[in-house]
């Protein structure tokens, strides 16, 4: 049962909760959501919920009704990320997982550790035992193997993740691994997924061979159930009667198990496929079936490999694929996950921060703004949002030191440029652009929960985002467009009117937020809807090294050609102007400021630029200097 806790609960009172709950003898997990606190109640027992929910303390008791319950997401709402080392595996991260089938050699391991490190792979994989179907094929190297895959991966700087085969192995191998793996065949050895469970380190998880998913979510109870929270599921391909394929990859596994379950998924093409030419086509699929990840199997010299060479990738294959997958996150609203030396420096220098969590990053709007969304992508999950009224509050927050960074969008794939923010970087000469993110924008219509579109009557949003899905309004003839000035300010305000005949156009997250209901996806006219964000920084936590992008400011003398003469400067520099706008100078009534915002091939190149525009230009100002992954 799940036991919702009271707000503002004191601490003697939930230790009465816990210590009643057990002398009935339930296992109980406190779990911190972001509306609620609960206590997972869990064991094969029987209790009436009417002596629960009598506790002081308690604000209502809700059945579980699935045969798993601390896998379930009836227990917690929300997604576990699980963090292993510096990697972290589910929200809104794609994290890939790569390396050969078994561990052959030292040479060939260490080869193959730095491929998939310099290709962005953030964990390495690497059979020592292997559990194969004939007795007389190559079995692994058994310990000297982990010992080879743990120098290996300590080198590279990769967490590393090894399957387990046996009960025996696992206080051997506890210490040579950062993620146990429970192979497919293995997927219901109880007794041993009791034993890995109770180490608490991470698991992943294989979908068995012929495994229902209920089956493959009863295997991650054992495991939770027995100590570990960190459980990864793995869907690697279920056994059919087609045989063009080692195994049939059910993709339609992964929306249906994020639906029952709060656990990530990641999805294994290689052993799906079990054949090169098909893994890449299939990896991309998982991500845009909404995989939190996959874990692909890459060998130096596939032709030579003990174990599943067909279907092992080539180290320039691999590095294709990453590129691939690194393009296609964002249109499913997600970013690939890097670790830290391999994020650009500006981010990899906020990232390394010591006390992420009072890390305050200021955004215009409330609570489940498209800006809050734009900040845990590029910062990460673990920072926190700072709302802000408008976009000079954020400047405001930024430059007093309320908010250490600030995010405001800077531009639409669509609407165009947002002057009002280009016209404050002018404004505030303190603070400067330290980054750069651009965020797919998908709008929805929200509502409250039990309304239907045929009830709604007017639709709030920003009067963008009600100009971005113009197709739908003019459908919807009945439906009145009523701007407002934010899109999750829209949904907040439904929330609070109650009125079933009003709805919002806003982002998932803002329904979230406040509790609202989905009622239509995807309203967008135009599918290519981005929106570019900048990062902002006052000038001395501005971190700016290896920059490939910089914006900058200048007018020109009232003269013919004044303009041209600059930009041949650049010219000759190859410096590709990627944005130019002019805007008024206050005061100055007729007179204008150039903003450029420029791809710099060689940071020498732009420093000697800014200096030769000094004889043709007047107040030149460089206003950011960072790097911008174009994927």
């Amino acid at each position: 049962m799940i036991v919702v806790l009271k707000h503002g609960i004191n601490q003697g009172n939930k230790d009465s909760i816990r210590s009643f709950l057990e002398s009935k003898g339930f296992t109980v997990r406190e779990i911190i959501g972001e509306h609620d606190t609960v206590f997972g109640a869990v064991g094969n027992l029987v209790i009436d919920h009417r002596e629960v929910e009598v506790l002081d303390g308690v604000s209502r008791v809700i059945p579980i009704s699935k045969p798993y319950k601390l896998a379930s997401r009836e227990l917690k709402k929300e997604d576990t990320i699980v963090k292993v080392g510096n990697v972290r595996i589910g929200g809104n991260r794609v994290a890939v997982i790569a390396g050969p089938c078994a561990v052959e050699s030292r040479e060939q391991m260490f080869q193959a550790a730095k491929a998939v490190r310099e290709s962005g792979a953030v964990m390495l994989r690497g059979g020592a035992f292997k559990p194969r179907t004939s007795p007389y094929s190559f079995q692994g190297m058994g310990e000297e193997g982990l010992k080879i895959l743990k120098d290996a991966g300590e080198t590279y700087s990769l967490p590393v993740v090894t399957e387990i085969v046996g009960t025996d192995y696992t206080d051997m191998m506890r210490d040579y691994v950062d993620v146990f793996q429970i192979g497919a065949r293995n997927m219901q050895n109880f007794e041993l997924l009791k034993s890995v469970g109770r180490t608490g380190k991470p698991v992943l998880l294989k979908r068995g061979l012929s495994a229902t998913i209920e089956e493959w979510l009863m295997a991650a109870e054992y495991l939770m159930a027995h100590g570990t929270d960190d459980v990864i599921l793995c869907e690697r391909g279920i056994r059919t009667f087609e045989t063009y394929t080692r195994n049939t990859l059910d993709l339609s596994a992964i929306p249906v198990v994020k639906k029952l379950s709060h656990l990530p998924v990641i999805v294994d093409p290689s052993h799906a496929t079990g054949i090169r030419a098909k893994v890449p086509p299939m990896a991309l699929a998982a991500v845009a079936a909404g995989a939190d990840g996959i874990v692909v199997e890459v060998h130096p010299h596939p032709e030579k490999a003990l174990s599943d060479g067909p279907q092992s990738l080539y180290p320039e294959g691999f590095e294709s694929l990453m590129r691939d997958i690194q393009a296609l996150s964002p249109v499913v609203g997600k970013e690939i996950e890097r670790l830290p030396e391999d994020q650009p420096p500006e981010v990899r220098a906020i990232n390394l921060s010591q006390d992420k969590s009072n890390r305050r990053i200021a955004f215009q709007g409330v609570h489940g703004a498209y800006s809050e969304k734009a900040i845990y992508s590029y910062f990460g999950e673990d920072v926190s949002s700072l709302p802000a009224p408008s976009f000079r509050d954020v400047f405001e927050k930024v430059l007093t030191g309320e908010a250490e960074y600030g995010v405001v969008p800077v531009e639409n794939s669509l609407a165009g440029t947002i002057y009002e923010n280009i016209d404050l970087l002018l404004r505030y000469p303190d603070i400067w652009i330290t980054g750069e993110y651009r965020l797919r924008i998908k709008h929805n219509l929200i509502g409250l929960p039990g309304s239907r579109i045929e009830d709604i009557k007017e639709v709030y949003s920003h009067p963008q985002g009600l100009m971005q899905c113009s197709d739908f309004l003019e459908k919807h003839k009945k439906i009145k467009g009523v701007p407002f000035y934010d899109t999750a300010g829209a949904v907040k305000f439904i929330a609070e009117e109650k009125d079933s005949s009003k709805a919002a156009i806003a982002g998932v997250e803002a329904a979230k937020v406040h509790g609202m209901r989905i009622l239509k996806e995807g309203l967008e006219t135009n599918s290519r809807n981005y929106t570019k964000f900048y990062v902002l920084a006052r000038t001395e936590n501005a971190v700016f090294p290896n920059f490939n992008r910089a914006a900058v400011v200048f007018s020109t003398p009232d003269k013919p050609g004044a303009l041209l003469k600059c930009l041949n400067v650049l010219a000759d520099k190859k410096i590709n102007m990627n944005k130019l706008e002019s805007r008024p100078i206050p005061g100055k009534p007729w007179q204008y400021m150039f903003f450029l915002s420029l791809d710099i091939p060689v940071q020498s190149l732009f420093d000697e630029a800014v200096e030769d525009l000094k004889e043709y230009a007047d107040d030149i100002r460089v206003l950011g200097k960072y790097r911008f992954e174009k994927g």
